[in-house]
C-alpha cells in the first residue's frame, strides 16, 4: 500500500551522542516499526550539525498511524531499546506531520532494498538536500501544492532528482504522546542532487523561492545511514 502520511523528524542530540542512537536506530528499530505497520524511509547524518539526527517515516494513511504508533511504542521492543534511544536525546518534538503535495507526489521505495544490520556506512555517501519552505498558516493545500509544484519544477530543471514533495498534513495528531508541530504550513522537498558539485546553485536557488511568510527557507545537506532505504 502506498504512504499518504509522511513524519520528517528531526532531533537535536547530547554532544557526542549521534552514532549511539544510530548504532541503537539501525540495528534495533527498523524491521520493527516496519512490522508495527509504518515505513521506515530514510535517515541521514547532517555533517554541518554533528548533534543532529533527520529521519522520514510514512504510514498508509491516519487511522494507520494512529494504530502502528502505539502498536510500536507501548510494544517489547521499544521497552527493550527505547531507553537507550532517548538518552541520547535533547530535543525529539520538532516533528512535521506531511502528506503528498500531489498524487504520486509521495515517497517511491519500490524496488528498492535495504542493507542487513551491521553494514558499515561508505566514507562518502551521496549527499541529499531537505528544504522546508514556510508559508502563511491559513494557506489553503491547492495554494501550498502550487508552491510545491513550483519548487520541483525548479530543482528538476537543474538537473536534480525530486524523492517526495510534500505539504503540511493538518488532520488531529492521532497519538499525542507524539507531539508535532501544530499551526505549521509548510511544503517539505527532498533532492538527490545530480552530483555534489551542484549543490550550492541548487541552494541559492532554493532559497530564492521564499513564498508566503518571507523566511529564508530552512535546508540542509544529508548524508545518509547505510541502513536507510534511500541512499
Amino acid at each position: 500500500m502506498t504512504d499518504t502520511v509522511f513524519e520528517l523528524r528531526r532531533y537535536t542530540l547530547k554532544p557526542g551522542a549521534r552514532e549511539t542512537l544510530i548504532e541503537v536506530f539501525d540495528t534495533h528499530l527498523v524491521e520493527t516499526q516496519e512490522a508495527a505497520g509504518m515505513s521506515v524511509l530514510c535517515q541521514f547524518r547532517d555533517p554541518a550539525a554533528p548533534d543532529q539526527f533527520v529521519w522520514f517515516r510514512g504510514f498508509p494513511d491516519q487511522a494507520a498511524r494512529t494504530q502502528a504508533l502505539p502498536a510500536f511504542y507501548d510494544g517489547p521492543v521499544w521497552a527493550q531499546h527505547g531507553p537507550a534511544a532517548n538518552e541520547t536525546m535533547l530535543e525529539w518534538h520538532d516533528v512535521l506531520m506531511l502528506k503528498p503535495a500531489a498524487p504520486g507526489s509521495g515517497f517511491n521505495t519500490s524496488g528498492r532494498e535495504r542493507l542487513p544490520p551491521g553494514t558499515g556506512d561508505l566514507e562518502d555517501g551521496h549527499p541529499y538536500l531537505a528544504a522546508v519552505h514556510h508559508l502563511e498558516p491559513g494557506t489553503t493545500d491547492d495554494a501550498a501544492a502550487f508552491v510545491a509544484n513550483a519548487i520541483a519544477d525548479a530543482v528538476c530543471a537543474a538537473g536534480s532528482e525530486v524523492l517526495a514533495s510534500l505539504i503540511s498534513d493538518r488532520s488531529e495528531n492521532g497519538f499525542a504522546r507524539l507531539p508535532v508541530r501544530e499551526g505549521e504550513c509548510v511544503v517539505v522537498t527532498l533532492i538527490r542532487p545530480a552530483i555534489p558539485q551542484a549543490i550550492p546553485a541548487l541552494e541559492a536557488a532554493l532559497r530564492e523561492m521564499a513564498p508566503g511568510t518571507g523566511r529564508v527557507p530552512d535546508i540542509a545537506r544529508l548524508i545518509p545511514t547505510a541502513r536507510s532505504l534511500l541512499r
